[in-house]
């Protein structure tokens, strides 16, 4: 096919004179820069689209990712709060309790208490009283652990118990079951002391007394009166956990 192209020497040859070199159509030369035009729009998508797919350089990632170290950590270390504090090194102090074993009994102690509606001194006085702390203790008719808890009389709660002497079982089964006997007096924890103990008076007051010292060590400055039940007409102890409402503990 003949030529009529010379290409200029001052700049560079454009694609319409290129094109005017041969001697098309019209209307094929029209097709041709139209398919021209199509292919460069097609490639300039694909780009883009192989451009976004593409992981972002460090700076924008930096930018666009949320900033972990600017946000509150959580607290993974369950620190203790400040009557759990005062607990541990009570215990430790008086009976002898290594601090590592008071401060997860504390724990244990708190959460359980909270869970049956008892008063955490008084469930620290039961085991002052029935162990002194000591996990592995056994009484007469097979009483167990910290809570002397006797497995033959409470086989529904042992069923699934594997080990009662591991503290946190045990002050769970001997929590529940004082805190069925204080529900079954009606809120009085004299006589559910004393259902707990095979029927001694003298367990409960000598419970009782216990209880306040173990008060006065987790709420020093608690002005409320002592939570000895001796000095109440009624006989029945408000839950350290809601010293707000009277009739709570009778309700529990």
């Amino acid at each position: 096919m003949p030529l009529s192209f010379e290409p200029a020497l001052d700049h560079p040859p454009r694609l319409a004179d290129i094109l005017g070199a041969f001697q098309f159509p019209h209307s094929t030369m029209r097709r041709f820069l139209w398919l021209i035009v199509l292919s460069l729009g097609i490639a300039q998508q694909a780009s883009a689209q192989q451009a976004s797919a593409l992981p972002a350089s460090a700076p924008e990632a930096a930018a666009s990712a949320p900033s972990v170290a600017s946000a509150p950590l959580a607290d993974t270390n369950d620190q203790p709060n400040e009557a759990n504090r005062r607990i541990t090194s009570y215990l430790t102090k008086k009976f002898g309790v290594a601090k590592e074993r008071a401060a997860k009994l504390a724990d244990i102690v708190s959460v359980t208490a909270t869970k049956y509606s008892l008063p955490p001194a008084l469930v620290y006085a039961i085991i002052s009283i029935e162990s002194r702390f000591q996990e592995k203790a056994r009484g007469q008719h097979g009483a167990t652990g910290l809570m002397q808890v006797v497995p033959a009389a409470h086989r529904g709660l042992v069923r699934n118990v594997k080990d009662l002497t591991e503290p946190n079982a045990n002050v769970e089964v001997g929590s529940a079951i004082l805190s069925g006997y204080v529900r079954a007096a009606g809120g009085d924890v004299r006589a559910g002391l004393r259902s707990y103990s095979g029927g001694s008076s003298a367990y409960a007051a000598k419970v009782m007394q216990r209880v306040d010292s173990f008060r006065f060590v987790l709420e020093p400055d608690d002005d409320a009166k002592p939570a000895n039940p001796s000095n109440d007409t009624n006989g029945r102890m408000v839950p350290v956990s809601d010293k707000t409402s009277p009739t709570a503990a009778r309700n529990n």
